[in-house]
C-alpha cells in the first residue's frame, strides 16, 4: 500500500477498532495458481502476538486454502469509509483554482504466515467466537450449540480454518491532512451534507 507520512496511522488501538468495525475483510495471496483473493469474516485476537492474531475459515470447496499450506503468507485487506472529494469543496478553487478531484478512505492491511487448521475442536472454538461477536448486542444471541452437535460436526467438516498471526500491520487514513485547515473544513462539511451514510461517517472520522 502506497502510504505517505502525512496519511500513516501508526496508533495499534486505532488499526485494532478499525479492523473490529470492519470484519469482513479481503484475504489475499499469491501461489502458483496465481494471486487468489477470498472475502471472509475475520475474528482479530488483539492480544497474540505483537499486533494480534486474525482467525477465519474457507469452505474447503475453495481452492485458495490449499495455495496457503506450509505457512504462506497472505494479506488481509479491512476497508473502512471512503468517499469522493469534489474540487469545489475546496476553498482553494475560489482563491486560484489549482485543484482536481480525490478519493478520501480509511484502510488497514495485515499481512503474516498462515496457519491451516482442520483439527474438529479448534475449527468449532473458530466459529463460536466469530457467531458470538456478531450475535452480541442481540436480544435473543443465536450460539453455535443451539444446532445439534451432528450438524454442526457435518458443517466443521465443510471448512478449513486458518491463523493468521500478524507480522506487519499498516494503517492508511487519507484524510485531506496535506491540506490547509480550510479546505479540510469544506471537505468535511460537504461530506457531512451528503445523503450517503458512508459520505457522513468518513466526515465524523475527520473532526
Amino acid at each position: 500500500m502506497y502510504l505517505p507520512s502525512a496519511f500513516r496511522q501508526d496508533e495499534l488501538a486505532e488499526l485494532h477498532a478499525q479492523m473490529r468495525a470492519n470484519p469482513f475483510a479481503l484475504l489475499t495471496s499469491a501461489g502458483a495458481e496465481g494471486v487468489q483473493a477470498s472475502h471472509l469474516p475475520l475474528l482479530l485476537a488483539p492480544d497474540e502476538g505483537e499486533f494480534g492474531t486474525l482467525y477465519g475459515h474457507f469452505a474447503r470447496a475453495n481452492p485458495h486454502w490449499r495455495e496457503l499450506q506450509g505457512g504462506a503468507e497472505a494479506l488481509a485487506v479491512f476497508s473502512g469509509p471512503d468517499a469522493y472529494i469534489s474540487p469545489s469543496w475546496y476553498a482553494a478553487k475560489v482563491e486560484h483554482g489549482k485543484v482536481v478531484p480525490t478519493w478520501n478512505y480509511i484502510a488497514v492491511h495485515a499481512r503474516g504466515p498462515v496457519e491451516l487448521i482442520e483439527d474438529p475442536e479448534r475449527l468449532l472454538q473458530i466459529v463460536s467466537r466469530l457467531s458470538d461477536q456478531h450475535e452480541s448486542g442481540r436480544a435473543r444471541p443465536w450460539a453455535v450449540n443451539d444446532a445439534p452437535r451432528e450438524y454442526i460436526d457435518t458443517m466443521l467438516r465443510a471448512i478449513v480454518g486458518f491463523a493468521l498471526p500478524i507480522r506487519r500491520l499498516d494503517g492508511k487514513w487519507k484524510l485531506g491532512q496535506n491540506r490547509s485547515t480550510v479546505d479540510q473544513a469544506g471537505v468535511r462539511d460537504g461530506l457531512d451534507a451528503s445523503s450517503n451514510p458512508r459520505d457522513r461517517e468518513l466526515a465524523a472520522r475527520m473532526t
